[in-house]
């Protein structure tokens, strides 16, 4: 039997960015606390790790206030010291000042991609000009997108909540995407809009990474009997990953780690593809693929 594994497969730029980012905070020895704002990525196996190492996850905004209403205590013994990272899906203009507010050293590790995003939205919006964001609407990173819009701002979640957007059209609108959209909905999306009349201007703010994982996850899924997909469980671009590689092959498995494939090889099964988003430790799909290796 045949293994193939998707050269993209794991970590991006963006992810392995931020990760490293705080695994360097540890080695050097940073004083005081090292918090990440969130889960630096939806990995398990990498937060828990991290959090065994001493680094402390702020879940939302109610424990930023928390830090600030520290900093500004007469209590010395509740002053907060460290050093909080900005993970890679980057935050809400809100929570930027927050953090800012904290007295804590603050690293920025949103992802370029994401940066830009926040920027095209920003001028777009100072032009007057309506936002449409493409993507899921409680994700950190369009929560942040949707932050950095001064007028009216849209999520819709693709094709099916385009056909029913009705908006004025006599309005510009600027339409941009999450990093890690499923590309072939991304394009159906900006086709409705096109044919249903609206003065639309289209950012295509997919990342690269994301088009090259998704292409080569669809090319693999179309010639495999069987496919597995290594992510996260909070994880949208494993996700979509995912999606993507059912729609080719019916036999598709998502995991989070070796431990949770239960492979049940059906017929004459000559070719298993293994691919993984963007937040997958390379370790795993080593795991995985020399388990898959020496057991089919």
């Amino acid at each position: 039997m045949d293994v193939i594994v998707a050269e993209h497969a794991g970590f991006c730029f963006g992810v392995t960015k931020a990760v490293d980012t705080v695994y360097e905070q540890i080695d050097k020895g940073t004083a005081g606390n090292i918090y990440t704002y969130g889960p630096i990525i939806h990995n398990e196996t990498v937060v828990s790790d991290l959090e065994k190492k001493g680094v402390k996850v702020i879940e939302g905004i109610e424990e930023l206030k928390k830090l600030v209403a520290d900093k500004n205590s007469s209590d010395n013994d509740k002053k907060s010291q460290g050093t909080i990272v900005i993970r890679s899906h980057g935050v809400t203009r809100e929570v930027q000042a927050l953090i800012e507010e904290t007295g804590l050293a603050v690293i920025d590790a949103t992802c370029p991609f994401v940066k830009r995003i926040h920027k095209v939205v920003g001028e777009e919006s100072s032009k007057g000009k309506s936002i449409i964001v493409v993507g899921s609407a409680n994700h950190p990173e369009v929560e942040g997108i949707v932050s950095y819009a001064d007028g009216d701002v849209y999520v819709i979640d693709g094709p099916e909540s385009a056909a029913k957007f009705d908006k004025n059209r006599e309005l510009d609108y600027t339409l941009v995407a999450q990093t890690t959209f499923n590309k072939k909905k991304f394009q159906e999306t900006v086709e409705i809009f096109k044919n249903n009349s609206y003065n639309i201007n289209i950012v295509n703010t997919i990342c690269n990474a994301t088009d090259e994982r998704q292409t080569e996850a669809e090319e693999i899924a179309s010639k495999a009997d069987a496919m597995i997909v290594i992510g996260g469980a909070h994880s949208s671009n494993s996700r979509k990953l995912y999606e993507i590689c059912k729609e080719k092959c019916a036999d598709t498995y998502f995991i989070q780690t070796l431990e949770d494939l239960h492979l049940k090889i059906k017929g004459n099964v000559k070719l298993i593809g293994i691919t993984a988003g963007a937040s997958t430790p390379k370790n795993i799909i080593e795991e995985v693929q020399n388990y898959v290796r020496t057991n089919f």
